[in-house]
Parts: C-alpha cells; structure tokens; sequence
C-alpha cells in the first residue's frame, strides 16, 4: 500500500483505545467502533475521530482495519458476520482494501479468515501485540506479524505509532501462532514459579531469599518474575490490566494448535487446565496475575514479601 490515510479502528477497550489513540497522535485519519457505544463517545470526545454509525460504514471510510477484539470467533463476526442480515465491516470492504487483525486470535481461524477475504480481493496481516496495557499506554508494543512482507513493510508507519518493535514471522497466521507460543511461556513460566514460591513457603523458606536465590541460580531474567511475581504478587496490587480469561484463552490457543497439528504437548494441556481452573474459581476479568491464589489457597499461604 502506497498511501495510508483513512484508518478504522474496531476494538477501543483497554488496549484499543490507546493504540487508537497513538493512530490518532501519529496523524491518521481515524474511524471508531466498539460494541461500547459510550466508550467510542468518550474517545471522539477526547480525540480529533470520527464514529462509525455501522461497521460497514467504518469499512467504507477506511482503506485500513485494525482489529483488537477478545477472540477469533468474535473478529470473524465483525468481519464477515454470523448471519445474512448481521452489520459487518465485509458490507463496506473493497478489493485493495487490508485488514490487520491485533488481536490474539486462533492462527488456524486467521488463515480461514484470510482465504475468505482473499476472495473478495481484500488483503489481511495478523499482527497480535505484546507488553500489556501499560505498553499500549506507552506506544511501545512488541508486534509479532503474519502475512505478506511487502504489505507489513508499507504498513511501517501503523506499527511505529503503536509499538517499539516488528517482528515478521511468515506467512499469515504466523503472527497469531507466535504469539500464542509466548504467552504459553509466559504462562507456564508464571505457574511454575509460583508453584516453587507456594512449596517454599510451606517449607518455611523466607520470600525474599528465595526470589533472591532464584533469579541467581535459576531463572536470571524471567520476565513473569521480574513483571509479575514482584510487582504484583509479592505486592499484593494483582493490577497488570491483563484478565485472567485472557491467558487461559491464550493457553487453550496453543493447545488447539498442537491438536490440529498432531503434535505433542501434554505440558501446554495441563498449563490450560489450571489457568481455566483459576478463570473459573476466581473470576474471569480477575487480573491475570490472581492466578496465584490457586496456589495460595490450596497451600495455604501468601505470597508476600515478609517483613
């Protein structure tokens, strides 16, 4: 793509709307929507944006969508639409048109998605974002992409108001699959630690050594000890911006993967499982890092720095 001018944006909840917001900073002409009518009307309020009345509308207005939506299936049904009469961006989509698709999404479900939509002559790139909220807030995403190279590179300018880093992964999809072989790290690395600090604890262990030692002898730098365990475990604050719903669909993405590929991963299954268990037990919008208390409660212990 040549020239991008006229953005539309679906998706503006707690990492949309700031990335919308740097789309805005960066001089982009954009269109919002949401399923939240009064938060697309705070953002025109705050924001030099326009509000789409429909979806097809925001897809006639705009050359480029990107969408940061919950789930493949919901990305699906704003794009192409559930039933025959559904509002849905295809209604207003042209050949030429791109659709780039932020959220953490199946990859399998993103390349049925991307055939579709090559049929009608419009073009698709995944690309799931990385760092959380407060990343979003900050403009410093790391952005993993899938899709045509030339396309990711003319999308250039769209990355650079959102993120800090672009990462091409292959063809389309791979954004979406990379991506979710992250969070199943993060996720499992998360679990496990705090497994070892729980077991610890019980032993009688004093928290600070043990964080002391491990990050000595075992870990160095562990990304969900060095942002999570201390920040906001050990602190009790459970504030990442992150739902615990979103790690246990992230984890059970990484399972459907290795399922439709035949591969083995009985470590994945069993790290969907308790993140399901805690989403359940706890509540689903519970902060991610609330996973802890599933080993909390059956151990019967905090995770606190002692003082």
């Amino acid at each position: 793509m040549k020239n991008i001018s006229a953005v539309g944006f679906v998706g503006i909840g707690k990492m949309g709307y700031p990335m919308a917001r740097h789309m805005v900073n960066a001089g982009f002409d954009v269109t919002v929507a949401d399923a939240d009518p009064q938060a697309v009307e705070k953002f025109i309020s705050e924001h030099q944006a326009s509000a789409a009345s429909s979806l097809a509308e925001l897809a006639e207005s705009s050359n480029v969508i990107l969408t940061m939506l919950p789930t493949s299936k919901i990305v699906r049904a704003v794009v192409l639409g559930s039933e025959p009469g559904d509002d849905c961006l295809a209604k207003g989509l042209t050949a030429g048109d791109l659709l780039i698709d932020c959220s953490t999404s199946d990859p399998v479900d993103t390349r049925r998605l991307g055939e579709d939509l090559n049929r009608r002559g419009v073009r698709m790139l995944d690309a799931p974002v990385a760092g959380g909220q407060v990343f979003a807030i900050d403009g410093t995403l790391d952005i993993t992409v899938g899709g045509d190279i030339n396309l990711v590179t003319s999308c250039q300018p769209l990355f650079d108001a959102i993120g800090q880093s672009v990462f091409h992964c292959g063809d389309l999809g791979s954004g979406h699959a990379m991506k979710a072989l992250n969070n199943f790290v993060n996720a499992s690395a998360l679990i496990s630690a705090v497994e070892a600090l729980a077991i610890g604890r019980r032993f009688g262990l004093d928290m600070e050594k043990m964080i002391t030692s491990m990050t000595a002898a075992t870990t160095g730098r562990n990304n969900p000890i060095e942002k999570k365990v201390i920040p906001q475990i050990l602190t009790r604050r459970f504030a990442t911006g992150m739902d615990l719903r979103l790690l246990a669909k992230d984890t059970r993405i990484t399972v459907d993967m290795a399922e439709a590929l035949g591969a083995y991963a009985p470590v994945a299954e069993r790290c969907s499982d308790l993140w399901t268990d805690a989403a359940e037990l706890f509540g689903a919008s519970e902060d991610q890092t609330a996973v802890a208390r599933l080993w909390e409660q059956n151990n019967q212990v905090v995770l606190e720095l002692d003082d």
